[in-house]
């Protein structure tokens, strides 16, 4: 952990608290609009505060955590936890929108490839809507 008098990176934040595994990935989600300092939109070069919060979006979850330490090296998980505190209405608002997602299912089929069964009914379907008859 580094004293609150230096100045870290936000994207070197972000790559040290571990939300991303590299920096490069922490600067495209900064430049791309995923990641919020105080509720605005930042640049990677603007230098964390602690206290500050900070809004991260990662595929279907939104975090919002409050910076409560500042480091710009990346160590054990453990230790990057302790760089954050995520807010109790994120945890509850992310639990809320998982379990409404496992309640609508996916839509995906589990299985990565259709059976041999399944391959015969899409081709008929396909030739069906092409207007190819079996003989």
């Amino acid at each position: 952990m580094t004293q609150t008098e230096e100045k870290v990176r936000l994207d070197k934040w972000l790559w040290a608290a571990r939300f991303y595994k590299t920096r490069a990935i922490a600067k495209q989600m900064i430049d791309g609009g995923k990641v919020h300092y105080n509720g605005q939109r930042t640049k990677c070069s603007r230098h964390v505060e602690v206290g500050a919060t900070l809004t991260i979006r990662q595929g279907f979850d939104e975090k919002e955590i409050i910076v409560a330490d500042l480091s710009d090296k990346r160590r054990g998980a453990s230790e990057a936890q302790k760089l954050y505190t995520e807010t109790e209405a994120s945890i509850k608002k992310r639990e809320e929108h998982a379990a409404q997602r496992k309640a609508m299912g996916s839509g995906l089929n589990p299985r990565n490839r259709p059976n041999k069964k399944e391959r015969r009914q899409i081709i008929s379907f396909k030739d069906a809507e092409r207007g190819i008859f079996d003989k």
